[in-house]
C-alpha cells in the first residue's frame, strides 16, 4: 500500500521551508482541477487523492519513529487517515493524502476536483447536503458548548456572557444559526485562523470564554486539557460521513457503499473506533490531572532508565505501565505482594533476574523483559495495536486467563485477535457459568479491561506532551537559525 501526501502546509522548520521550494512543482502535480472524479478514471491512473484536515481525529504526523515489537509503525496517524488506507486498499489503489488546516480550503478543493472525496469528520448537515454528496455514515457524534474549569456553568444560551468563537464553515456555525432563529440576541465570532484544537487553547488560556466541539473531540482533547468542562449539549446526535461532489461518479458512490458495509459486517470498523476513542469513553478530572502533574514532576527522574530499557517498545509505553503499576513510586507495594516500579511479582522477579524489586532500574528492567516476553507469546497473526493490547492484558491478568477470553470470543462468534472483541468478553471470567468450562478458572475479568484502557490513556497523553515538548525545543533552533540567517543577509547587504 503505497501513501503519498500532496500539498501540506504551515511548515514550522526554517530548512524544511527551503527544500518545500525545490518541491513546488511536484506538489503542483498533485492538482487536478476541473476534472470529473469517475471510478473508472482513479482505477486507470492507479491512485485516489483524498481531502483531510490536520488534526487528532483526522490526520497527523506521530512526533518520533515508533516502533512496536520490532515493526516500524506508521508515521502518520488519525481515525480519518487509517479508514482512508483501508479504501484504498480496497479498490487496490494508491492513497494521496491531502491534508488542509481549512474546512473552506477542502470544500474548494473538492469542487475543483483537486480532491476525489473529502474525510475528515464532517458531519452530514442540511444545509450541506445542498452543495454535496455523502458517502453512508460511519459514527455518530453530537455538539458540546465548552468553558473552563473554575469559571461558572453556562447551562443554557441565556447564561453565555462571553465571547463564544467557532471555526468557520463548521457544522457549529450551521447550529447556531438555527438557534439564532429562536434566540435573536445570540452572538458568536467565526475565524478561519484556528482550529478546533486551537481555539481549546484559546480558552484555557482565557482569550475566549466559549467554544463548540464536536463529542470525539472532547474525547481526545480532554486527555490533555482536562480543565475543559462541559456547559450543554448544543446539538443533539449527527452522522459523521465522507464528503463528495454532487457530479461524482455513480461507481464511486458504490464503492463507497459496499466498502463501509464491508468494514460494518468485518468488525474493522468496530476495531479503527476502538483504537481511538475505545480506551476514552471514560474521563476523570482528578486522574488526569495528577498524571499530567507527575509527568512534569516525577518523570524526569526515571525518563532515562524508561529510555534505556526500553529496546523495541516504545519507552513512553514503558512508562505508562510503570505509572499505572505504581504511579512512579519504587517502593509501592499492594495487598497481593507485588512490589516497585513495574509491580513486579517474587517469582517474575526472580524469572527477569531481578535481585531487588526496590531498586527501580532493576524493577524497570525486569518489567521490560516481563513485557517483551508477553507480546512475543501472542499469535504471529495478531496485527499492531492488537497485540500491544492483549500483551498489556497478559502482562496484568495472565497468559492464561487471556486465552480463556479468547476461546470464548471465538465461541460465540468473535474474532479472538482483535482487542474490541476479547474486552468484552474478558468481564465473563467472573461469571460461574464461564468460567466453570474454562482451562484457568475463574479471574477478576473486569480489571484487565479497565488496565489497558487506562494506560493507553496515559501513553496517549504522555505521547501528546512529549511531541509537543519536541515541537518547542524544535521552535526554539529554528527561531535560532532564523536570527543567523538574518544576521547573515544584514552583513551583505551591509557589504
Amino acid at each position: 500500500m503505497k501513501f503519498i501526501i500532496c500539498n501540506p502546509k504551515k511548515t514550522l522548520i526554517i530548512r524544511k521551508v527551503f527544500i518545500a521550494f525545490f518541491l513546488l512543482s511536484a506538489l503542483f502535480s498533485c492538482s487536478e482541477k476541473n476534472q470529473q472524479v469517475t471510478f473508472e478514471r482513479i482505477v486507470e491512473r492507479g491512485y485516489i487523492t483524498i481531502g483531510t484536515l490536520y488534526g487528532a481525529n483526522s490526520f497527523y504526523t506521530q512526533g518520533n519513529d515508533i516502533q512496536s515489537n520490532g515493526m516500524q509503525m506508521d508515521a502518520y496517524a488519525g481515525f480519518e487517515y487509517e479508514l482512508a488506507k483501508q479504501y484504498a486498499d480496497y479498490l487496490n489503489v494508491t492513497l494521496k493524502i491531502v491534508p488542509s488546516y481549512s474546512l473552506d480550503e477542502l470544500f474548494a478543493m473538492l469542487n475543483s476536483g483537486e480532491v476525489d472525496l473529502l474525510a475528515a469528520g464532517l458531519a452530514v448537515t442540511e444545509k450541506r447536503l445542498l452543495d454535496f454528496d455523502f458517502a453512508p455514515s460511519y459514527t455518530d457524534i453530537s455538539q458540546k458548548l465548552v468553558f473552563k474549569q473554575g469559571n461558572v456553568r453556562p447551562r443554557e444560551l441565556s447564561d453565555l456572557t462571553g465571547t463564544l468563537m467557532v471555526t468557520a464553515s463548521s457544522s457549529h456555525v450551521e447550529s447556531l444559526n438555527k438557534l439564532k432563529q429562536v434566540h435573536p440576541d445570540l452572538k458568536w465570532i467565526e475565524t478561519s485562523d484556528f482550529d478546533g484544537e486551537e481555539l481549546l487553547a484559546k480558552l484555557l488560556n482565557d482569550e475566549i470564554d466559549y467554544t463548540i466541539v464536536d463529542s470525539n473531540t472532547l474525547a481526545s482533547s480532554r486527555r490533555y486539557y482536562p480543565e475543559i468542562s462541559i456547559g450543554f449539549t448544543i446539538q443533539e446526535t449527527e452522522p459523521l460521513a465522507w464528503m463528495v461532489n454532487k457530479t461524482t461518479d455513480d461507481a464511486i458512490l458504490a464503492s463507497l457503499v459496499e466498502f463501509f458495509g464491508q468494514v460494518h459486517h468485518n468488525g474493522s470498523l468496530l476495531a479503527l473506533d476502538d483504537k481511538y476513542y475505545g480506551h476514552i469513553e471514560q474521563f476523570n478530572y482528578v486522574e488526569t490531572r495528577t498524571f499530567i502533574k507527575a509527568v512534569k514532576s516525577r518523570l524526569p527522574e526515571y525518563q532515562a532508565v524508561f529510555e534505556k530499557y526500553s529496546q523495541e517498545i516504545d519507552w513512553r509505553l514503558l512508562a505508562a505501565i510503570s505509572y499505572q503499576e505504581s504511579h512512579w513510586r519504587p517502593h509501592a507495594r499492594s495487598h497481593t505482594g507485588v512490589r516497585g516500579m513495574m509491580m513486579l511479582t517474587l517469582a517474575t522477579a526472580k524469572q527477569m533476574g531481578i535481585k531487588s524489586r526496590l531498586d527501580a532500574e532493576q524493577s524497570i528492567r525486569g518489567g521490560s523483559k516481563y513485557f517483551r516476553r508477553m507480546i512475543a507469546k501472542m499469535p504471529d497473526r495478531i496485527p499492531n495495536p492488537d497485540r500491544i493490547w492483549f500483551a498489556l492484558a497478559s502482562y496484568n491478568v495472565g497468559f492464561g486467563h487471556l486465552n480463556d477470553a479468547r476461546i470464548i470470543t471465538q465461541q460465540q462468534g468473535g474474532d479472538p485477535d482483535r482487542w474490541v472483541e476479547v474486552k468484552s468478553r474478558l468481564p465473563l471470567l467472573q461469571q460461574k457459568k464461564y468460567y466453570k468450562n474454562t482451562r484457568y478458572g475463574y479471574a477478576r475479568g473486569t480489571e484487565p479491561v479497565h488496565y489497558v484502557d487506562n494506560i493507553r490513556r496515559y501513553y496517549d497523553t504522555l505521547t501528546w506532551l512529549d511531541d509537543k515538548s519536541q515541537e518547542a525545543i524544535e521552535a526554539a533552533e529554528d527561531a535560532e537559525v532564523l536570527e543567523a540567517i538574518e544576521q547573515e543577509l544584514e552583513q551583505v547587504t551591509s557589504e
